[in-house]
């Protein structure tokens, strides 16, 4: 394979290491910047980018007071003869955050940036610059394609353990040097307090760095940027975000475990019961704290596809927001499904007009798993599975019309890909084992947890005929990061062959398992 040349670590890590110097653990975090500091503004959450294109990409920052963002592009680290971006303004009503599109970009090239943030008063007075890289998409198919994906980061009280390294998983997936990252969502437990201390079960001390506003459930819009914030306090995501630019979505833990819209919350923690409120405030620290292309949009929503050159076209899916209310998942007809009918019909057509060698559908639940939901104490269903065998019920039936679809219009290179269930596996899809049999056979690959509770492998359910061809799973609930069970997953698309080949890693970057798809064929 044909693959760019990493970019010069010394720039990746001098962008983190200003951006390490000028945070302080935890103190301040809760403040407003403008009235705790002085001087000149500072960067200290780090740089990232985010839906690069061939042409464009988005980056983001924070600054510690206002600020006006400036964004500085270079072919080489020296940035000899820059290029200048004027981005927002940063102030409270965005919690300090902004970011800056980049047009006009040349294609399949490392991007050196570095982000200034001037004083709106004395536009000399700037800080210390910040700096990364990224790739623009190729134009060439015979550049190839890299990228990594994973889901759930500080799950189940699971927070950055400094003792341990922190979120060393992020080192592993930098190493491998991929075009971006797709995160599958659970970017952030809104729900799930962080603790000092939490004890093991074999007599160990788990020990989390903590904040304010990871103390309780995050309920209002302080909290939930609060919960965003609490990540960037990891070096090694820092330094990531600094040289991987990432596709980000998003699933329940950004709001509350397993939501719905319309859900008037029962859990005794939450003073504010209406999902639709805590969703709101959500939505808005996300796009806060996410550079994400939709998000500027009028409608600012998070479904939507990524063109990568010749070989790839990424399809975000948001399984969140437009789902109908979590029940036995037993219904006959169910035209709001899980997707909502206007983003499935978005779907089909952006899918039948790529002329991408492979379609990824990251999916940020899975198909054939069985997700329940018991939270009110009834047997409900959280994803597409429901446990029945049989013809397609609920939210099946809105997955079975897009199978369909797929296989009536001859689109070629369709590959899933998810997290949610906190173990990685690998699932073929075929009709003669399935109880509904108009699709062409297809891979869904899960991968996950970044950092967070590890749990045993989930129940298939026959109806698509899922195979279960490799898994790595604890047999007991919520083993903690200390014990491993971390995982991310690994694309590689050859520019010469066009070949797909998947690696679900572990947290080290072992391979565990590994799959070579071939280009313009069904039942792999």
């Amino acid at each position: 394979m044909s693959h760019r040349p990493l970019p010069g670590r010394r720039s990746v890590l001098r962008g983190s290491l200003a951006a390490s110097a000028a945070l302080t653990l935890p103190v301040g975090l809760g403040a407003a910047p403008a009235l705790a500091l002085s001087g000149r503004p500072k960067a200290g959450w780090g740089v990232q980018t985010g839906d690069v294109s061939a042409h464009s990409g988005l980056v983001w920052v924070r600054s510690d007071r206002p600020a006006r963002m400036i964004v500085e592009t270079s072919a080489t680290e020296s940035f000899r003869n820059p290029r200048r971006w004027y981005g927002p303004l940063l102030g409270k009503n965005s919690d300090f955050t902004g970011t800056t599109l980049l047009r006009g970009l040349p294609s399949g090239e490392q991007i050196h940036y570095r982000v200034l943030l001037a004083d709106p008063d004395d536009p000399r007075r700037t800080g210390e610059p910040v700096t990364g890289t990224f790739r623009t998409a190729p134009a060439r198919r015979r550049d190839g394609v890299r990228f990594v994906w994973s889901g759930d980061l500080a799950g189940q009280g699971w927070g950055i353990n400094p003792e341990l390294g922190g979120y060393r998983i992020y080192d592993a997936m930098a190493a491998l040097n991929p075009d971006f990252f797709i995160c599958s969502g659970d970017n952030v437990y809104a729900d799930g307090p962080i603790t000092e201390t939490v004890a093991l079960p074999d007599g160990r001390t788990w020990r989390n760095i903590t904040t304010e506003e990871k103390a309780k459930v995050a309920e209002t819009l302080a909290e939930f940027r609060g919960n965003f914030r609490y990540n960037l306090l990891d070096e090694n995501l820092r330094a990531f975000n600094a040289q991987v630019p990432s596709i980000i979505q998003w699933d329940d833990h950004e709001v509350t475990n397993n939501w719905y819209p319309g859900e008037i919350l029962t859990d005794s923690r939450y003073t504010e019961k209406n999902v639709d409120v805590l969703a709101a405030r959500a939505r808005q620290a996300f796009s806060e704290y996410f550079p994400i292309s939709t998000l500027r949009r009028p409608d600012g929503r998070v479904y939507r596809v990524q063109h990568y050159g010749p070989l790839l076209d990424v399809f975000v899916l948001d399984m969140r927001t437009y789902r109908n209310a979590n029940s036995t998942d037993d219904q006959t007809t169910d035209p709001q499904g899980i997707l909502g009918r206007e983003q499935l019909q978005w779907l089909k057509r952006e899918l039948s007009r790529s002329r991408a060698v492979w379609k990824v559908i990251a999916s940020d639940m899975p198909l054939g798993l069985v997700v329940p939901d018991t939270g009110d104490g009834k047997p409900n269903i959280e994803a597409v599975a429901q446990g029945d065998p049989g013809a397609p019920l609920g939210r099946e039936l809105q997955i079975a019309e897009l199978l369909r679809f797929i296989k009536h219009r001859r689109i070629t290179g369709t590959v899933w890909l998810t997290a949610d269930v906190h173990y990685t596996s690998a699932q073929h899809y075929q009709p003669s084992r399935a109880a509904f049999t108009d699709f062409e056979p297809f891979w869904e690959f899960v991968s996950g947890p970044l950092n967070a509770g590890a749990f045993p492998a989930n129940a298939l359910d026959n109806t698509f005929g899922p195979e279960r061809v490799f898994v790595k799973a604890p047999t007991t609930a919520n083993v903690s990061p200390a014990e491993g069970y971390q995982f991310f997953g690994e694309v590689d698309i050859d520019g010469d062959t066009a070949e797909l080949t998947v690696r679900l890693r572990e947290q080290d970057g072992t391979v565990l398992f590994t799959k070579v798809l071939q280009p313009g064929r069904v039942g792999q």
